[in-house]
This record gives C-alpha cells, structure tokens and sequence, in this order.
C-alpha cells in the first residue's frame, strides 16, 4: 500500500519568526496522532527558513521539510539561485518542481523539470513533480493531452527506480488559490491517467509505487471525499497549510479514509 502524503507549500509567506511560530503551532496541533496511521507530512516554507523549521521539528520525526524550488546545477555562476546540495545541507528531504506558478511566472519547461527532479534524485532526496492544465486547456478538452506530455517529459531518462520513488502532484492551475476545487471523481481520473502513463514510460510495478497527489484549493471540508478515491495519494495544500488549525485538520482528516503502512 502507498503511504499517504499530505505536503503543505507556503510560497512567498512566513519570515523566519513567522515560519517558526506557524510549524511549532502544527507541531502542537499533531503530537498526539498515531504515528503509525499518520501520512507522510512535509512543510515546505520559503528558503531563509529551511533550518529554522527543520531545527525544530528534528528531520526524520514525523514531519519533513521541503523546498519549493531548486537549480539543476550543483555549483556555478548562476546568480541568485540554489543548488540540490544546499537543499540537503540546510536538512530537507523533498524539493518541489514543476509548479503552475514556476511555470506560469518564471518560464519553467518540462525540460527544466526534467533536469530539475534528476538532480533531485541524484543527491537522494525526493521530488514532488507538478503537473497540471490550464483553464482555457480544460475548456478545450486538451487536460488529457497536456498532462501526459507533461508526465512524458518530465520523467524522461528517470530509471523505473527514481519514478517509483518520487511523488508526482496533479494540480489543475485554474484550481490553485481561487476556492475551485476540481470534482474528486474527476481529479482521480486524471490521476489515473497519470498512473498509467507512468506505467507506459516506465513500468507497471513502478506506477503502482509511485504516490500521486491533488493539489488545488485542498481543504478540511474537501480531504476526506478527495482521499477515499482510489488512486488518490494525499495532497498538496497551498492557503490552508499556512494556517496551522486547517493543516493538521487535513492530515486528520487523511487519517480517517487511509491506513499506511
């Protein structure tokens, strides 16, 4: 069975003092839980308080730390950006690529992602690769199209290995930060989609290892319906995981319709 994972990405909030008070407010919020039945829980708060967070929770006991963005390259002339190692030595675990907004603001392609999640997986940590279609794509029926040849692209040379150990997030761009959340019956079968082309450019085994998440607008009322899909994962939480009552709401609500190993 796949372990859940339900991903909290702050974007551009929190300074360092912020950031502190938000995961020492989960923190106290999920101490209780069953770590058994917990999901994989993972923050991922802006650069500047990467250690700040992860000094506090203590890597590797209940919740991990991402980063949402990385370089491809290890070290070099590239202005203003931050490598894989940095990331690792500031003690995440999962690195974020291929998000709407990275995309959308900043040009990112799929050959940027490519790069981006073998670089990832070269120093051991974990990508959450983001896919996902547009409004005027959806309206177009193109969703199917545009999210396989994403998935195509962006596991392109990844040995079966690397795609079943990463995590892949679906989140439609029209549902991100506007309260439009996509059906949940609709959503997983477009993870599905995802799962078999997984299985088309890799393997089977590794499409049924690989965890796929939702993400677009996720909240506490929605988590339980979204999670008792079947090839649904867990999710990605944008606004809601920047407040510390509405995330451990979703991770509980997570734990109502899952069982992880």
């Amino acid at each position: 069975m796949r372990k859940p994972i339900i991903a909290g990405n702050w974007k551009l909030n929190k300074t360092v003092e912020e950031a502190i008070e938000l995961v020492e407010d989960i923190k106290v919020k999920t101490m209780d839980l069953d770590k058994n039945r917990m999901p994989t829980v993972v923050v991922c708060p802006v650069f500047t308080a990467i250690k700040s967070v992860a000094d506090i929770l203590e890597r590797g006991k209940g919740i991990y730390i991402g980063a949402q963005n990385c370089y491809w390259e290890d070290s070099g002339a590239f202005t203003g950006e931050v490598s894989v190692p940095i990331i690792k030595d500031l003690c995440a675990s999962y690195v974020i690529t291929g998000h709407s907004e990275r995309r959308q603001y900043f040009g990112e392609t799929d050959e940027n992602i490519n790069k981006k999640a073998k670089a990832i997986l070269s120093h051991g940590l974990i990508p959450i690769i983001c896919c996902g279609e547009t409004l005027e794509q959806r309206e177009a029926g193109r969703t199917d199209d545009i999210v396989k040849n994403q998935i195509i692209a962006d596991l392109q040379g990844l040995t079966e290995e690397q795609v079943a150990g990463s995590v892949i997030a679906y989140e439609p761009v029209w549902a991100i930060g506007t309260g439009k959340t996509c059906d949940s019956a609709e959503a997983n079968r477009v993870i599905k989609l995802i799962r078999d082309t997984v299985a088309q450019v890799s393997s089977r085994d590794s499409a049924d290892k690989v965890r796929i998440l939702y993400g677009g607008s996720v909240k506490p009322s929605t988590i339980e319906e979204q999670m008792s899909q079947s090839d649904i994962d867990g999710a990605l939480v944008g606004g809601a995981s920047l407040k510390a009552e509405d995330f451990a709401q979703i991770i509980k609500g997570a734990m109502l319709v899952s069982s992880p190993n």
